[in-house]
C-alpha cells in the first residue's frame, strides 16, 4: 500500500484551523514523515499516527513552517522511551540547529539520531520493497522534493504455464524479475512463456515550496500521485513569483507536463479562508486535482 495522510496544509501562518506543512507517507509497512511544521505532534495525536513507527523524517528546507515542530517531536519521542534509531534527511544546517537546541536544554536522547545532509539529486534510501529519492525544487533558499516509489517485480508468474514447462516453484521469484529458466538438459524456458506483466509499481512525489519551473516535471514524470504547492490563486502569479511560490494553474501545468495520474495541492496562503477556488482553477488545466485536506488519507 502507498498512501499519504495530510497533517498540515497551510503556509507560514496557521489560520482557519489549518496548520503548517506536514505529511505522513505510508509505504510497505513503513511510515515516513515529510516536513514537520509547528503543531505536527498535535496533528499526529489527533489523527492517530503512531510516532513509534516513524524511522525516517524528510525535511525539505529550513523555513520555519516546514521544521519548527521537529525538535519538539524528537524530544517527545525520547520522553516516550524510544530506543530505535531515527534517520533525518535534511538541508545541511539542520544538524547544527538541532544539536544546539539539544545542547542548551541539556537533553540526551535515549535513541541514536542519524543525520543525512542532502547534497544532490539521487536515491536516499533503497530497502527491499521501497525507494526514496530527492530532487531539487526552486525556492528562495535551498529546497528539496522527495519521490517515494515501490520496488516490485515487473513480471507475474503463471503457475500453470510454469508447471507445463517444468519450471520448479523454487525458481518463481527469479521469474518475477525477468529471468529465464534453464533445464538440466540445457533447454531454455523463455521468461515470457510462463509470465505476464505485473501491476505497475506505485509512486508519490512531494514538491515542497517552489517557483513554477518546468524542470520539476522531469523529476516527477509519470508518478501516480503528485503533491505540488499552490500558495496563491492564479490572479496573484506575479506575487507568487516574487515570493518563490506557485499558483493553482502553475501546479496544474506541471502535473499536465509531467504526465502524472493525480494532483494534490496545498500550502495555502493564510489570506484565503475558503479553498474551493483553488480546486476549481487547477481542474481547469488538470481535471484530476484534489485539495490536500488535513486528516484525509489519499491512497495511490
Amino acid at each position: 500500500m502507498l498512501a499519504v495522510t495530510i497533517l498540515g496544509n497551510n503556509s507560514a501562518l496557521p489560520a482557519f484551523d489549518r496548520h503548517p506543512t506536514a505529511q505522513v507517507v505510508t509505504m510497505e509497512e513503513q511510515i515516513f514523515l515529510v516536513d514537520c511544521g509547528e503543531g505536527t505532534q498535535m496533528q499526529m495525536a489527533k489523527y492517530k499516527i503512531r510516532r513509534s513507527k516513524i524511522n525516517h523524517i524528510f525535511i525539505s528546507h529550513l523555513h520555519g513552517d516546514h521544521y519548527f515542530g521537529l525538535i519538539g517531536l524528537l524530544t517527545s519521542m525520547g520522553l516516550l522511551g524510544r530506543t530505535q534509531e531515527l534517520h533525518i534527511y535534511h538541508p545541511p544546517a539542520l544538524q547544527d540547529i538541532i544539536g544546539l537546541q539539544l545542547r542548551v536544554a541539556d537533553i540526551h536522547l535515549p535513541y541514536q539520531l542519524h543525520f543525512h545532509p542532502l547534497a544532490g539529486e539521487g536515491v536516499l534510501i533503497r530497502e527491499g520493497k521501497f525507494e526514496v529519492s530527492s530532487f531539487p525544487v526552486y525556492h528562495r533558499i535551498e529546497c528539496w522534493g522527495f519521490r517515494f516509489r515501490e520496488i516490485r517485480p515487473f513480471r507475474r508468474v503463471n503457475p500453470e504455464k510454469a508447471r507445463q514447462n517444468e519450471v520448479p516453484s523454487s525458481f518463481f521469484d527469479r521469474l518475477k524479475w525477468g529471468e529465464s529458466y534453464e533445464k538440466r538438459d540445457g533447454t531454455i524456458v523463455e521468461n515470457q512463456w510462463v509470465t505476464e506483466p505485473a501491476a505497475k509499481a506505485k509512486s508519490y512525489a512531494y514538491c515542497a515550496d517552489t517557483l513554477y519551473d518546468e524542470r520539476i516535471a522531469e523529476s516527477v514524470r509519470g508518478v501516480d500521485l503528485l503533491y505540488h504547492e499552490t500558495t496563491y490563486l492564479k490572479d496573484l502569479e506575479e506575487q507568487a513569483g516574487k515570493r518563490f511560490h506557485s499558483t493553482t494553474t502553475q501546479a496544474a501545468t506541471i502535473a499536465l507536463k509531467a504526465g502524472v495520474h493525480r494532483l494534490l495541492i496545498g500550502h495555502f496562503s493564510s489570506k484565503y479562508e475558503k479553498l474551493q477556488a483553488f480546486e476549481q482553477e487547477a481542474r481547469e488545466i488538470f481535471p484530476n486535482t484534489d485539495l490536500a485536506l488535513e486528516g484525509v488519507t489519499y491512497r495511490v
